[in-house]
């Protein structure tokens, strides 16, 4: 594998972003279709597939009070920037959400699911008086797939189908064992946009720590460390970092995060346990940044299988890379990474998705915990065998049966999740 071709997918698959990338990718859409039209508005009418409604229905909104799709959908419309991509809500203020919540008031906000197979699927029609703009974001936080005004397409393009940025080409040749050859080689510089992830990730973790966001649950792992009532060990230091991240984050942190395969908190999955137990453990700072790449790129290679949205939790793949890094972090090699992983694939292959929210920050505890766990088991050479559950001698095999089983074997809870959601 060429190493230009592993620092592509890093520049493709690592993007900042500002909030929950759903609601987020709904006021993309709302943004670009209010850019075509001139005047007062007159209705937004919002269509999006269920999982697209599933995470933007409860989640924070950087810097507002407000939630929910309609006012995802209004925000985005009266003063997101498109140009901002999935930055569109940066610099928002009290009276732009205002201005939302008058439309809102006002009965010209209107939401509901889309007739899509497509599991990432959006649709956002402005009208004003003097014209009508309908703009479609699909496959992807930030692909936008067709812009019409007044009937007639302007914009045709995208990528269908595309589940994640890279070529799939380019992903293709992708292996655990071709990552970390490659992680292990590349210059420092090819790993700059990883080093950025960590400062930014380690800063919203920093503030949820210190603040006072959604559940509190890096906090209060924190303040029992404090008490002697949990110890202070690598597992709880990657526990209360990257849950404290993900506290922030699902209630409306204005501070940016990197995004891994356009989830943020993914993103923090992905870094932050790897670095708290880098900082527990006392290595260098370039050992820290070989090993976060190892997490990223991991992740990247399950995601391009295991697809964006699903109804198993992302955060489950954040693990395993997770588990992998720290591996390499206490010293181990290539089996034993790959060991690490199967670990995590036969503890959290069954944590569901039950949309974005406060609590999501309780499943990056989890599979931050689990990463720990898995690793040392890994280093102790305990592995979970090819004679239990659906795991294989191949870690490439088992990650796709775990694949498997988000995109084809869950469709069903998929459907009944969003119901139950709906029902309250």
């Amino acid at each position: 594998m060429k190493k230009n071709k592993v620092s592509v997918i890093l520049e493709k698959e690592l993007v900042i972003a500002l909030g929950c990338t759903e609601p987020v990718a709904i006021a993309l859409a709302a943004a670009t279709a209010k850019s075509y039209t001139t005047g007062e508005i007159n209705t937004i009418t919002l269509k999006a597939s269920g999982n697209i409604i599933k995470n933007a229905k409860s989640v924070g909104i950087p810097g507002m009070t407000a939630k929910g799709l309609e006012f995802a959908a209004a925000l985005g419309a009266v003063a997101g920037d498109p140009d901002k991509k999935l930055e569109v809500l940066d610099g928002l203020t009290s009276k732009d959400e205002v201005l939302a919540l008058n439309l809102i008031e006002a009965g010209k906000v209107t939401a509901g699911q889309a007739d899509t197979p497509k599991r990432l699927y959006i649709e956002v029609i402005v009208e004003t008086a003097d014209r009508t703009a309908k703009v479609v974001i699909s496959d992807n936080h930030s692909n936008i797939s067709l812009i019409e005004v007044d009937g007639e397409a302007v914009f045709l393009g995208g990528c269908e189908n595309i589940g994640i940025q890279t070529d799939e080409e380019e992903l293709e040749t992708l292996t655990i064992d071709e990552i970390y050859d490659w992680v292990l080689a590349a210059d420092l510089a090819e790993l700059s946009l990883v080093k950025k992830s960590i400062e930014l990730n380690k800063v919203i973790g920093v503030e949820g720590l210190s603040g006072n966001y959604g559940l509190n649950v890096g906090k209060t792992i924190k303040d029992n460390v404090k008490k002697g009532i949990l110890s202070d060990d690598l597992a709880t230091a990657a526990m209360s970092l990257a849950a404290a991240g993900s506290d922030a984050r699902m209630a409306g942190s204005t501070l940016p995060v990197m995004a891994n395969t356009g989830s943020g908190n993914q993103g923090i999955a992905v870094t932050l346990p790897v670095v708290a137990a880098a900082e527990k453990l006392g290595v260098s700072e370039e050992k820290m940044i070989r090993a976060v790449a190892l997490s990223h790129l991991i992740t990247i290679h399950i995601k391009s299988k295991f697809g964006r949205l699903s109804a198993l939790c992302g955060v489950t793949a954040a693990g395993m890379g997770a588990s992998g890094a720290i591996v390499y972090l206490l010293g181990g090699g290539l089996g034993q990474i790959k060991a690490a992983i199967q670990n995590t694939i036969g503890n959290v292959s069954g944590m569901i998705c039950d949309g974005a929210k406060a609590g999501c920050a309780m499943k990056v505890s989890t599979c931050s915990n689990v990463a720990v766990q898995s690793a040392l088991l890994a280093l102790n050479h305990q592995e979970i065998q090819s004679t239990d559950g659906f795991i294989h001698d191949d870690v490439e095999k088992s990650i796709e049966s775990f694949c498997k089983l988000g995109n084809e074997g869950t469709r069903q809870t998929d459907e009944m999740i969003l119901k139950l959601m709906m029902e309250k």
